[in-house]
């Protein structure tokens, strides 16, 4: 037996996806081949395989206790839309050239709708201390039964309305909310509109004050919350501009730097080279964006003067009572 888990009708827009899932079971274990058929009466069924459509077209097999694949193709066009068949078989003259398989192989269908596109114009406005995301679509495919904004996997608003238009609007700037956002028209397919609010780096030092002590490594981090993310960071110090610029392999310093982070250590701190003011700087599509970091380096030794006070509170007490004990007259220890 044979069959698709899959839904066995199954609209999907252009750019799209599509995955259909089949199983089959019998002894010896069979083996499964995709077909397709287009929608145009004159062509008629081909057979996929995994790379097909310039390597749109993904299929992976297992044949363990019985026989599963999956075909999977992106990209989608309206050339995708058609008949997609699993057929499975285990006669040992299944591939035979020229003798017809004894058994006939068993066949399931899923019809496959690929819809085109609709256009959707998006926008995202500054204004009065509120930003407000825009999602206009034209020509529908279906009707509109409401929207959904998301960021990420959060849905943050969603209606019941079944305009063409929607928007979503937020208290604050533009840097306050940079990000990737999703307007979602619930169609059958549903139509997905995506909102960038793409602002220069807001650049954070994880401490704005660093202590090391002198010998050891020293370690200062920035990182950059916001949208687009960083293409390139430098680290400068005490102000100095980019001829200033540590790299990698200038003798102690260590940078790594990897997406919206970067991190530098200074290997055996030294206090009068390294203390001082560290600036790191990202570069993104929108512009520049930077922070300060003030290190301090404390002699091996600061963690020892409390402790030598302490000390030397302890013998000037000691002295005081020995100097006081020696002075006082024999008539007052007899007393």
């Amino acid at each position: 037996a044979g069959f698709i888990k899959s839904p066995l009708s199954q609209k999907r827009l252009t750019q799209d996806s599509v995955e259909l899932y089949c199983e089959a079971i019998g002894n010896p274990i069979p083996e499964i081949q995709w077909w397709f058929e287009g929608n145009d009466p004159n062509e008629t069924y081909a057979q996929l395989w995994d790379g097909a459509r310039q390597d749109r077209v993904k299929i992976n097999a297992t044949y363990n206790l019985h026989s599963t694949s999956t075909i999977y193709i992106t990209n989608l066009t309206s050339d995708d839309s058609g008949t997609y068949e699993c057929r499975a078989s285990n006669d040992p003259d299944r591939n035979h050239l020229s003798k017809s398989p004894k058994v006939k192989w068993i066949r399931s269908q899923a019809n496959v709708f690929v819809i085109e596109r609709p256009d959707i114009k998006v926008n995202a406005t500054e204004a009065s201390g509120k930003v407000v995301l825009t999602c206009d679509i034209t020509a529908p495919h279906s009707v509109i039964k409401g929207h959904q904004w998301m960021r990420g996997d959060k849905i943050i608003h969603t209606d019941e309305e079944s305009t063409a238009s929607t928007s979503y609007t937020m208290e604050g700037k533009m840097e306050e909310h940079s990000g990737v956002y999703e307007c979602v028209y619930k169609t059958d397919p549903e139509i997905k509109g995506q909102v960038n609010i793409s602002v220069a780096p807001q650049v954070m030092a994880y401490k704005k004050s660093e202590h090391g002590n002198e010998g050891d490594t020293g370690v200062l981090t920035c990182k950059n919350p916001s949208f687009p993310p960083v293409d390139s960071w430098f680290w400068y110090k005490d102000g100095q501009k980019v001829s200033a610029a540590i790299t990698n392999g200038s003798g102690r310093y260590i940078i790594k730097s990897s997406g919206n982070k970067t991190e530098l250590r200074i290997l055996k701190l030294n206090i009068e080279e390294d203390t001082g003011d560290y600036h790191c700087n990202a570069t993104n599509s929108r512009g520049t964006g930077g922070a300060t970091v003030n290190l301090r380096v404390r002699s091996r030794l600061a963690a020892l003067w409390p402790f030598l006070g302490i000390v030397a509170e302890v013998l000037v007490l000691v002295t005081i009572i020995f100097i006081y004990e020696k002075r006082r007259k024999p008539d007052e220890v007899l007393d």
